[in-house]
């Protein structure tokens, strides 16, 4: 029961991810104004009236409206006279953003959905961990640390959006998610019945642990290059698709050439597990995906973004840190029974 509930809290967390790339996709980072309700509501608005003033209606301490292009919060349960009546009402502090689009809010709101519903997973993976203790104290603990780290993450996607979705926070949001897929694969790995050792040589290990990293390196450059992009559609609008990349910055070119980097390496392991003669078929499907990778960014470059690229560039990008770190936990264990 321990595995499979981290196998679940696994595919949770991914689906957080995959949301979260479509988020991002769609622009609708800042589609929830406030955390954790959206708008002042546990299920948000779906139409702008909802949030304009309403006269002789009951609002809740908390539930937001929009006047004037600025966000005003219930300071306390009441129900409105004919006329807005400003002494019943606060300022919004966290930031001046009051954009509404439909749209863009459920989508928010269902990533966040996704994230209440894989933090729950984590947390049931918590309390199975328990029995465990007395056989591998690591277990539990590093389970108990997974709920922490997911209740970090919340508390990171709430100053994500109270920072009108600065890019250095999006950053650590995003290398923090990889941090707990890391650590429940590293829980998946240990917990096992048998552990085998299929990569003989140290420096096979060294350099699976390598390549890795350099997986790591290249999702945050990613991240940095999203960024700029997010700033041309800003700038120039979202159906100038031809013109986001016209003018790139370093850090494009950067991450563009580390890609080759990240496949001669991946290569290179790919050749020397040959010379091993061992299992091909793990190593080959970290160069189909690294491949998949490629093929994504350079569709984004040269076809103007078709629809989905930029999502699967993410999503597949973070399957492959995930299945190279698993493959790194493989690599450093010898067969034993637990």
């Amino acid at each position: 029961m321990y595995r499979r509930s981290v196998k679940i809290s696994l595919i949770l967390v991914y689906l957080v991810i995959i949301a979260g790339a479509v988020v991002r996709m769609t622009g609708s980072g800042m589609g929830c104004p406030d955390w954790p309700k959206c708008f002042g509501y546990y299920i948000p608005p779906t139409e702008v009236s909802e949030l304009e003033f309403q006269p002789n209606r009951e609002y809740k301490e908390g539930q937001v409206i929009i006047v004037d292009e600025t966000l005003k919060v219930a300071a306390s349960t009441f129900t409105t006279k004919e006329e807005y009546k400003p002494s019943n009402w606060v300022n919004y502090e966290k930031h001046d953003y009051s954009i509404f689009n439909p749209t863009h809010t459920w989508v928010e709101y269902i990533n966040r959905l996704f994230g209440a519903l894989a933090g729950l997973a984590v947390l049931i993976m918590a309390f199975l961990s328990i029995k465990k203790f007395r056989f591998r104290k690591r277990i539990p603990i590093l389970s108990w640390i997974c709920v922490f780290l997911m209740g970090f993450q919340a508390w990171l996607g709430a100053t994500v959006v109270y920072s009108v979705l600065a890019p250095a926070k999006i950053t650590i949001h995003m290398v923090m998610a990889l941090v707990i897929v890391a650590v429940l694969l590293y829980l998946l790995s240990i917990s096992a019945e048998k552990r085998t050792n299929q990569y003989k040589t140290k420096s096979f290990q060294i350099l699976l642990g390598l390549a890795v990293i350099l997986t790591l390196i290249q999702v945050v450059m990613g991240t940095q290059v999203r960024q700029f992009v997010d700033e041309q559609i800003r700038s120039l609008g979202y159906d100038s698709r031809d013109m986001w990349l016209e003018d790139p910055n370093i850090t494009f070119y950067i991450h563009r050439s580390f890609s080759i980097l990240v496949l001669l390496l991946n290569l290179f392991l790919w050749w020397k597990n040959r010379k091993l003669n061992l299992n091909l078929s793990k190593i080959n499907t970290v160069i189909i995906l690294i491949l998949l990778e490629v093929a994504t960014g350079v569709a984004m470059y040269n076809f103007d973004f078709p629809f989905l690229s930029q999502p699967m560039h993410l999503v597949i990008a973070s399957i492959l840190f995930g299945y190279q770190f698993y493959l790194l936990m493989e690599s450093n264990y010898a067969t034993e029974k637990i």
